[in-house]
């Protein structure tokens, strides 16, 4: 099985580390043009220079704006007019109880984690069926499905993205275009990195160890029990992504690790 995007533009929101950068990386050493997304410039350039570094064959450039505000997403469209691949990344997370989150909050998860994804959907799927294919994911998490009691403004947003990857397969039934959701478990990012700093630093054992414990005392319906690495979601991406999986369409796919304590 080879997986070839030659020809195809793919577009990566909050794409400058982690799940969103490995997703890059997936589809660039697939042979697609890439199109690099964070909010600054700076940390843009150089996540673009890490990727060409490593792809030098690659078409590679990015497109620094912050996606949060509807003004953020027209600036991308205007200077990405075209692409056959949307993934939708681009998120942001952290505990907080119900009852200490302002309506403040509530609307910055909603603007950065759904509308972005539905203002960035809406833009570029018209032009996916007028040439007959393209692919959107849409970086969900398992958290829709166990919403965490200490992020349940996080978990909703996650939700939201399950009913709009649904809702638009179904929207777009029968152009070539498929729409799909990944649900990753917990997966050893930047952010969870600097999470488990102080007790890497506290124990002196190796981050993945101290994943794996933090794991199985979160999730511990984990079956790999262990955090994913950022490479293991991005392959499934990737494929999700590439012409092999045309028939793969309205699906949540989980990269959980057996966290979903579901057999569907």
């Amino acid at each position: 099985m080879k997986i070839d995007l030659t020809g195809k533009t793919a577009l990566v929101t909050g794409s400058t580390e982690g799940i969103g950068f490995a997703i890059a990386a997936g589809l660039a050493g697939a042979g697609a043009e890439i199109i690099v997304n964070g909010r600054k410039d700076d940390k843009t350039a150089k996540a673009v220079a890490k990727l060409k570094a490593q792809f030098p064959d690659a078409s590679i450039r990015g497109v620094a704006t912050d996606l949060e505000s509807a003004k953020g997403c027209d600036t991308l469209v205007k200077a990405v007019p075209h692409v056959d691949v949307l993934v939708n990344n681009v998120g942001i997370f952290g505990p907080q109880d119900f009852f200490e989150t302002p309506d403040s909050d509530w609307q910055k998860f909603m603007d950065v984690n759904v509308m972005s994804g539905v203002r960035l959907s809406r833009a570029y799927l018209p032009g996916m069926e007028k040439k007959g294919w393209g692919r959107v994911l849409f970086l969900s998490s398992e958290s829709g499905l166990n919403i965490p009691a200490d992020m349940i403004h996080y978990g909703v947003t996650k939700t939201a993205y399950l009913s709009l990857s649904r809702g638009l397969a179904k929207r777009m039934a029968g152009t070539g275009v498929t729409v799909n959701a990944i649900l990753p478990g917990p997966t050893l990012s930047e952010g969870v990195i600097a999470m488990l700093a102080d007790d890497v630093k506290k124990t002196g054992k190796p981050v993945e160890d101290v994943a794996s414990e933090f794991v199985m005392a979160a999730r511990p319906t984990s079956i790999i029990q262990r955090a994913a690495t950022v490479e293991e979601v991005a392959n499934l991406v990737v494929y999700v992504a590439s012409p092999l999986s045309s028939a793969t369409t309205g699906a949540a796919l989980r990269v959980d690790g057996g966290v979903v304590d579901s057999i569907a």
